[in-house]
């Protein structure tokens, strides 16, 4: 556990030397989403990876908190002055943040369906529509299902077809509900795209929410240099997918800003 202000969150350093890789998990799973990953990972890099409060193996928050300070925090507690951020989702946004906020520690960035600050149209659409009564209800199955809808159509789009998406999802519906009202979010980045100087590459899920891969299309382009990669067979979850390509593509990234 590292403590951050006014919480914790559970952190693993896989050990290794040179620059590290840290990984942030999407809103859609908990840091287990790199699990695919991580033996090809490890093999020749330092990863990091955590679990944003109440996700995972993290204590759900109990005070507003800020995932950019908390990412500052973690990097800190490893004595970390510069690294590779691996950001899928909502991972990829606090990414983002901190690159625009502290460009000097950021060696690069790989961006996973990344989502972004100041971008209209990202809560748009059924799931959204949907959620609220449903939570209300506590019929957390009927959110699970709606949920693989809206983000896992590469696995079935249901929870019969795709159940170890489904378990991830099901598994981070208590935290989506600790962190309201808790997570802060920072200044819009969206129109601020322009000044990230750090080499990124961007890949989008050809099957993820149309909402999602028009905002990824848009972040590419906004970004100086970006890599846009389409990930033809996946949807929001590119590790589940797509691991071999996802590790080769972080790989790829990694090379270019070491």
């Amino acid at each position: 556990m590292v403590s951050v202000k006014d919480g914790e969150v559970w952190t693993h350093d896989a050990g290794g030397d040179g620059l590290p890789l840290v990984l942030l998990h999407p809103g859609v799973g908990d840091s287990t989403v790199w699990d695919p990953v991580l033996p090809a990972l490890r093999a020749r890099r330092r990863v990091i990876r955590y679990d944003v409060r109440g996700y995972g193996r993290s204590p759900a928050p109990t005070a507003p908190y800020s995932p950019v300070r908390d990412l500052a925090e973690v990097l800190d507690r490893f004595e970390i002055e510069r690294a590779v951020l691996v950001g899928s989702s909502m991972g990829g946004a606090t990414s983002v943040d901190y690159a625009l906020e502290a460009p000097e520690r950021v060696a690069g960035l790989a961006l996973f369906v990344p989502g972004v600050s100041g971008y209209e149209g990202l809560d748009a659409g059924e799931f959204f529509e949907r959620l609220e009564p449903l939570a209300k209800a506590g019929d957390m199955d009927a959110i699970v299902r709606l949920g693989l809808a809206a983000w896992g159509q590469a696995g079935g789009g249901k929870p019969e077809s795709d159940p170890v998406a489904a378990q991830f999802l099901r598994d981070v519906l208590p935290a989506w509900f600790s962190n309201i009202g808790h997570q802060l979010t920072g200044p819009p980045a969206f129109d601020r795209l322009g000044e990230i100087s750090a080499p990124t590459l961007l890949a989008l899920g050809e099957q993820d929410r149309p909402e999602v891969v028009r905002c990824n299309e848009e972040m590419a382009e906004r970004i100086p240099g970006c890599r846009l990669v389409r990930l033809a067979a996946s949807d929001h979850y590119p590790t589940l997918r797509e691991p071999e390509r996802v590790a080769r593509l972080i790989e790829e990234l990694y090379a270019e800003a070491a």
